[in-house]
């Protein structure tokens, strides 16, 4: 039956439109024949041969009506009021056009048959289209993909009203966790409690649950993926009420769950006294601007009013891209911040300082650097002369130029490193602390920030589990117990801007990054949530796997944040400040000066010998992988050469 009812709601138009007339032929010769039978209580106007003529002539021009009044333009999964009048309008002309045909063909019929027979056609020809709409829904939410909204306040109720029109998804059921509202129909949907979900899941056969809790907090919404992870179903968000009201999405507009929400950590409101003091009415200056971590900073440090704002990039492409949404966001804003986009490179002292001196420039963030661990392993001097030299040019541009502030985004690879990125991040840090104990250099205050991953950065997991989710799998994982400490990349800026404010000279501070996470769990999880299983030797059926790849070159199994044990609260509770081991500036130029020479000779027994030395705790875990170095070794070996890789 469904099968049959479905090729005729399929059907063409014009097909349709003569089913329809059928139909309405129909039902006006039912009404004709029940009117005078009601009326008269007898069958015996059946074999009245007027009888016929009248319906012979009623039938074509009640039709006539209903076609001129528009009733068979009117779509019928859409029927609206509009049908409603054409319905009732052509009634009541087939009713007049009845009594004037038997008036005026001399039938003697009963006075209120017409009004009998006008009630008739108004509920068959109606009642027609009704029953039609009806199945046509029954069919079309039957191949609707069963869904349950977890959440029935406003936003889920708008939700539900706003998937009843939609071609894919059918609301099967509400969840809420007020027992208040448990048990009560809201649009004809059940809210049921948790404890109700299993069951619903197998009957309904639910593949989806959709998230509407737009102003729940990420504690909470933590709490309920960890109940829905089991059941591996694929949970969707709905966007937060803020966005739907301002038009910046639509209600309907599902995305996967985020990744903060997996980890269940609340942002905390920025107090607005640290936020400004560095940056309102300031010329502030970005390096790495058009970084991760840099590119947010911009973004941040412009809703703040600085009165001018520079883009230090050396990448062509992240310098155009940074420089051409913040115009966007300024003209859209009404901004009176001046965007000025630099190209140039931290290792150029030249350029920093001219620049710097050029626009006045009051603060700087320094977060140009190289932080993805293999890379600057198979790129040594690179990495050594961007994080190390890049940071002590910089630093020193800005106490030529007389800026009063200047932080640098640091990193927890640089507690205890095991990889030459780590180990230069450190000495970036040891190179501001030196230059915050002299006092000719006492015009600028010095501080750096140290923090973990931030979500969704160049190089973080997320984004490429994410990726590997979409291609079927597998998931690679370094190692098994891997675990890392991560924040939002907003939350972090936020976080670098008001512990800058907080500086007294040569802090460190520390930004509190929660509880680390193992890896693997993370993967599991965004594996379950997105409505797969995991393939195991367990589970062989499972839809993706989980690869261990082994540890890159220079990786730890987890991350530090502090050196030492000094560590204090400061007056914001996600900042603590630390004591650690400093560099004299004397030893410090020792080393600076021993390095670049090693750096220009290529010399990376000399460069790894050099980071051993200095304050950094530094303890590789594997040996020279500069890839250049590697190649001019292999060779050097192959031709029978002693090996020497100085610079000739």
């Amino acid at each position: 039956m469904d099968s049959l009812l479905s090729s005729l709601f399929s059907s063409s138009r014009a097909q349709k439109r003569m089913v329809t007339l059928f139909f309405d032929s129909i039902s006006i010769v039912v009404a004709f024949w029940l009117a005078l039978i009601v009326r008269l209580d007898s069958v015996s106007p059946l074999f009245e041969l007027e009888n016929w003529l009248v319906l012979a002539a009623l039938v074509p021009l009640s039709l006539s009506v209903f076609v001129k009044l528009g009733l068979y333009r009117a779509v019928l999964r859409y029927v609206t009021t509009q049908a409603a009048w054409a319905i009732l309008g052509g009634a009541l002309v087939s009713t007049v056009t009845l009594v004037m045909l038997s008036f005026f063909m001399q039938i003697n019929m009963p006075r209120t048959m017409p009004f009998i027979f006008g009630w008739l056609v108004l509920l068959t020809v109606g009642g027609s289209r009704i029953v039609a709409r009806t199945l046509l829904s029954r069919i079309t939410y039957s191949q609707k993909e069963p869904v349950v909204i977890y959440g029935a306040g406003d936003a889920g109720r708008q939700l539900a009203h706003a998937l009843w029109s939609s071609p894919e998804y059918r609301v099967v059921a509400f969840i809420d966790d007020s027992e208040v509202k448990q048990g009560a129909i809201v649009q004809g949907i059940t809210i049921i409690s948790f404890d109700e979900f299993p069951v619903l899941l197998e009957k309904c056969e639910v593949e989806k649950v959709l998230l509407a809790l737009p102003s729940v907090k990420r504690s909470r919404k933590k709490e309920i993926l960890a109940q829905l992870e089991p059941f591996a179903v694929k949970v969707m968000t709905v966007p937060g009420i803020s966005d739907v009201v301002e038009g910046k999405a639509g209600l309907s507009e599902f995305k996967d769950v985020e990744v903060e929400d997996l980890l269940g950590r609340d942002p905390v409101e920025p107090k607005p006294e640290l936020i400004s003091a560095n940056i309102k009415g300031k010329v502030v200056m970005v390096t790495g601007a058009g970084g991760s971590i840099g590119s947010e900073l911009c973004r941040q440090i412009i809703q703040h009013k600085p009165k001018q704002l520079v883009l230090f990039e050396l990448s062509e492409f992240g310098l155009y891209s940074i420089d051409k949404e913040l115009n966007e966001w300024a003209a859209l804003n009404g901004s009176g911040t001046e965007i000025t986009p630099i190209m140039g490179s931290v290792q150029h002292i030249n350029r920093t300082e001219t620049c710097m001196k050029a626009f006045g420039v009051q603060t700087v963030y320094h977060a140009a650097a190289y932080k993805h661990v293999p890379l600057v392993e198979h790129n040594v001097v690179e990495g050594v002369r961007n994080n190390i030299f890049g940071t002590y040019y910089t630093a020193k541009a800005a106490v030529n130029a007389g800026v009063e502030t200047f932080v640098l985004i640091s990193t927890d690879k640089a507690v205890r490193p095991t990889n030459v990125m780590g180990a230069t991040k450190r000495m970036a840090e040891l190179v501001l602390q030196a230059f915050s104990k002299e006092k000719a250099f006492s015009k600028t205050r010095f501080c750096m920030v140290r923090f973990g991953n931030v979500l969704g950065s160049s190089g973080s997991v997320v984004p490429l589990f994410r990726k590997q989710i979409l291609q079927g799998g597998p998931i690679t994982l370094t190692h098994p117990d891997i675990t890392r400490y991560f924040m939002t990349i907003p939350e972090a800026a936020q976080l670098v801007i008001q512990a800058g404010a907080m500086g007294l000279g040569g802090d460190v501070f520390v930004l509190d990054m929660g509880e680390s996470v193992k890896i693997q769990d993370l993967a599991k999880k965004m594996i379950r949530l997105s409505g797969f299983e995991i393939k195991s030797e367990k589970n062989p059926h499972g839809d993706i796997e989980i690869v261990c790849t082994g540890l890159r070159p220079g990786e730890k199994l987890y991350e530090e944040l502090l050196i030492g044990d000094n560590v204090y609260n400061t007056s914001h509770e996600r900042i603590m400040t630390a004591n650690e081991v400093m560099m004299p500036l004397a030893e410090l130029n020792v080393f600076l000066e021993a390095m670049d020479i090693a750096c220009h000779n290529f010399d990376h027994q000399t460069i790894r010998q050099l980071l051993l030395d200095a304050p950094t705790a530094f303890s590789p875990t594997d040996g020279i992988c500069d890839l250049v170095w590697q190649q001019r070794k292999t060779m050097a070996e192959e031709n029978g050469n002693v090996v020497s890789f100085k610079a000739s």
